[in-house]
């Protein structure tokens, strides 16, 4: 990976009741991003201790092919559906590699 890699982790809290579902829409997620042009790794992990918790951890090659995952159809597609699955919107860290 050279230094202009983007690595992206987003951590989400599922509603109570809502862990299963959050965790489908999530893992559905994960076939079509892994195919967008610039996606490194799209890796969803689960808290072992914390069920209603999941976190991705992206590396894209530049911030214009995060930028355009950002705007694929199945990404938009989960937007609607957060305030029904999360107790508050995901929290999205941005990195850059510096070595």
């Amino acid at each position: 990976m050279s230094a202009k890699t983007i690595t992206v982790v987003a951590t989400f809290q599922a509603r109570p009741g809502q862990e299963a579902e959050l965790k489908k829409v999530l893992t559905g997620l994960v076939t079509p991003t892994r195919q967008e042009a610039g996606c490194l790794n799209y890796d969803l992990h689960a808290a072992p201790d914390e069920p209603a918790k999941f976190l991705f951890h992206e590396n894209w090659t530049s911030q214009a092919h995060l930028d355009a995952h950002l705007q694929s159809p199945h990404l938009k597609a989960l937007l609607p559906r957060v305030e029904e699955l999360c107790v508050a919107f995901p929290e999205i860290k941005i990195w850059e590699k510096i070595a």
